[in-house]
């Protein structure tokens, strides 16, 4: 099995449990655990298929030109890179250090994002993160290096 380099980690997020709204607070690293999820993360346990949300820094980029400026884990995602993982398909993987999660399905539109402005559902509808369920258990914390899995 061979890797190819996609990028890097910029930045890690977790819906820590007691936390609510957006943005997600920065964490220092995600745990991630094989059928549970991210480890102290509110969400962990219930739909394993999306268990981790990436989503790419073009995505603020795009808000950012139309004058919506958007703090990092404002939509709501657990991983933040430095490309976009909107170019990959479903059923992707990616090894991110010890940890490999595989793309299951892009995020729907969510029209709570508008209190950060009117246009920014619409704007971002295909950059709005993409769900992933965990194959490998292990650490992802900032600059760690992303490769896309190939068999």
């Amino acid at each position: 099995m061979e890797n190819d380099k996609l990028g890097k980690v910029l930045e890690t997020f977790s819906a820590i449990k007691g936390s609510s709204g957006l943005p997600r607070p920065v964490v220092e690293r995600l745990i991630l655990k094989e059928d549970y999820g991210i480890e102290n993360d509110k969400f962990a346990g219930d739909e394993l298929s999306k268990a981790v949300m990436i989503i790419g820094l073009k995505s603020y980029t795009m808000a950012e030109e139309q004058d919506i400026l958007l703090e990092y884990g404002s939509y709501g995602e657990n991983v933040l890179f430095d490309f976009d993982p909107h170019l990959l398909n479903i059923g992707d993987q990616l090894q991110i250090g010890e940890s490999i999660i595989e793309i299951t399905e892009k995020c729907t539109l969510c029209n709570h994002l508008a209190v950060f402005g009117a246009k920014l559902p619409k704007l971002i509808k295909n950059h709005r993160g993409l769900y992933c369920k965990i194959i490998k258990s292990g650490i992802i914390t900032k600059d760690l290096t992303v490769s896309k899995v190939s068999s």
